[in-house]
């Protein structure tokens, strides 16, 4: 994503008018729409008057008023019990249905009763038609830009820095117990494996056959074991010890020594497939494969380097690969460097590789964003003072600080409460979001321990970045030195990220309007019970002036009366049959039901 601060608008192009046969066909088209909208709005007052007319012509053979006089008999004919009751169970069923939408709120982010309006109420009652731009409308492709913008935005990225899956995941999951991958993190690197480590020409070779079979498979034992059987017919596969690597070495070092067999093998094939690359496209296919076979093999043997304390010879490493295989870029192998470079505290080193890859036409991340901040904020932290700030303004060394850490806070919100501490770390995924929860956790994994070096880079960032929310107020409309941030970050996040942890939202969304309602009618109808279960006698009269028949004013004014009666003198209130009953709860109960009525 490029930054969007620099440069002007370019003048807008005149529009050229539409084909006469294309406007003629639009403008029928709108007519109509807008006519059988207006019909569907006149058709259901229709139906409604039509139905009025049927009801009054047949209140005599219905015998609407002897049933309805049967009604009121009914009602007035009931205990205090069975109102208790009524709103008790009212109460449970509100109860319930808010505890359910609270609940699949949080998990998923979203009401169920208005996703379920909108999802399958809606079409049958026709709201979506409205709602469907016109293909060559301004609104259509504002939409079809930010759809495109969002499906860009929303690509998930392998993570550069992923740890391995039998040395530190595994490890993981018998220590605590918890899986800390989600199957749709493993099944997008399943897909990696196949592109990265599969060809067309591998069914002309008996390993590599089986070895397609094996980055297929779900199961890890039988990925492991087919390994071993691809060894078996060639001992020079060198994706199989790379699988066996990733997944069957219980440590770093145990890791290392299957790659560096894995480097022997590769580095063989891939000069054999350099000899014959121009035969036919079909070898061109694998040399391609061999290359990245070669490239992945030697970028682990580099973090493997890194996590064993070798950082300069894990440095040395990643420079050659990216000298040697510039177009491989995509890899983001500079994000590895940037990080050894960190170790290594070779400031200097980092603002090189920053000066490379923090530009306007290359893709961000928050490794680039937060470690330039990061670099300006070591020049200041060691003696910034928010009371010293205060009195005599920012230098503008801090003003570039400040600057610097609003433009990574804007492109990811999330990482300072993981810098912070204000959110528990959990380990990495395979893969991330860019500007999402993902990235963030990624990010704070490895970089965390570098801004706690440096003194006073964790306070002026405590101090600064919630001042980014005050530039860019409507965040998903627009955006300050970025892109809108993206809205469905929170989706593919919780895909990424296992269950145990609590994802983060940005912008916080509010609590939809059924939680609320649901909410105040559970507590209405719980107190509507419990009033009823301290004073029957009122809330019996009350419940028998509002029923059917009997709502006159007549019987409100009484009530009213009886109400105003027990305001003025205790001893006339029927509150006090009650002698327990204190004066102030019944002064409370009256005026509700004098507001009520």
């Amino acid at each position: 994503m490029a930054d969007g601060g620099g440069g002007g608008a370019a003048p807008a192009a005149p529009t050229a008018p539409p084909p006469e046969g294309r406007g003629w066909r639009a403008g029928w088209a709108r007519r109509l729409r807008a006519g059988r909208a207006g019909l569907a709005g006149a058709g259901a007052s229709l139906w409604l008057l039509a139905g009025l007319a049927l009801l009054y012509a047949l209140r005599a053979p219905l015998r609407l008023g002897e049933n309805l006089a049967a009604v009121t008999a009914f009602l007035n004919s009931l205990t205090p019990k069975f109102y208790v009751a009524l709103t008790g169970t009212s109460s449970l069923i509100s109860g319930l249905i808010f505890i359910f939408e609270w609940w699949y709120f949080r998990k998923y982010g979203t009401s169920f009763i208005e996703q379920v309006s909108i999802n399958h109420l809606r079409p049958l009652i026709g709201g979506s038609e409205n709602n469907v731009p016109e293909p060559g409308s301004p609104s259509g492709g504002r939409e079809a830009d930010t759809n495109r913008q969002n499906l860009s935005e929303c690509k998930v990225w392998r993570n550069p820095l992923n740890l391995f899956r039998g040395a530190e995941y595994r490890r993981y999951t018998w220590v605590t117990g918890k899986e800390p991958l989600t199957y749709y993190d493993m099944n997008l690197s399943a897909q990696d494996h196949q592109t990265f480590f599969t060809c067309d020409t591998d069914s002309l070779r008996p390993s590599d056959t089986v070895m397609q079979k094996a980055w297929r498979e779900r199961n890890p034992p039988a990925r492991i074991k087919a390994a071993y059987q691809a060894l078996e017919l060639n001992n020079d596969c060198a994706t199989a010890y790379v699988l066996l690597a990733e997944e069957e070495a219980t440590t770093i070092v145990d890791a290392e020594k299957l790659f560096k067999q894995a480097l022997r093998a590769g580095e063989t094939i891939y000069r054999r497939s350099q000899q014959h690359q121009h035969q036919s496209p079909q070898h061109e296919a694998q040399l391609r494969r061999d290359t990245n076979v070669l490239v992945y093999i030697k970028r682990r043997l580099a973090m493997c380097a890194r996590k064993l304390g070798r950082i300069r010879e894990s440095v040395k490493i990643m420079r050659d690969l990216m000298k040697e295989f510039p177009p491989l870029s995509m890899l983001n192998i500079h994000e590895n460097l940037l990080e050894s470079l960190l170790e290594l505290q070779a400031y200097a080193d980092v603002q090189a590789v920053l000066a490379k890859y923090d530009d306007i036409s290359l893709p961000k991340s928050a490794a680039i964003c937060y470690t330039a901040a990061l670099l300006k904020t070591r020049t200041v932290s060691d003696r910034f003072s928010p009371e010293t700030a205060s009195r005599r303004g920012l230098s503008t060394a801090e003003i570039n600080a400040v600057e610097a850490i609003h433009r990574a806070v804007e492109f990811n919100p999330h990482v300072p409460k993981y810098l912070l501490e204000m959110k528990s770390l959990i380990l990495p995924p395979e893969h991330i979001l860019k500007r999402g929860d993902s990235e963030a956790v990624a990010y704070a994994f490895f970089h965390l321990q570098h801004w706690k070096r440096i003194e006073g880079a964790l306070n002026l960032l405590q101090c600064t970045w919630e001042g980014t929310f005050r530039m860019i107020p409507y965040p998903l409309e627009k955006g300050h030195l970025f892109y809108p941030y993206p809205s469905c970050t929170e989706t593919a996040d919780r895909e990424l990220l296992p269950t145990f942890h609590h994802v983060s939202v940005y912008p916080k969304k509010e609590l939809p309007f059924f939680i609320h309602f649901t909410a105040g009618l559970c507590s209405s109808t719980a107190m509507l019970a419990l009033l009823t279960h301290q004073f029957p006698e009122i809330m019996g009269i009350f419940a028998k002036a509002n029923s059917i028949g009997l709502g006159s004013s007549q019987k409100k004014k009484k009530i009213s009366a009886v109400c105003v009666g027990c305001l003025m003198d205790k001893e006339q209130s029927p509150f006090f049959l009650h002698r327990s009953v204190h004066r102030k709860h019944s002064l409370v109960i009256c005026c509700t039901l004098i507001i009520c009525l």
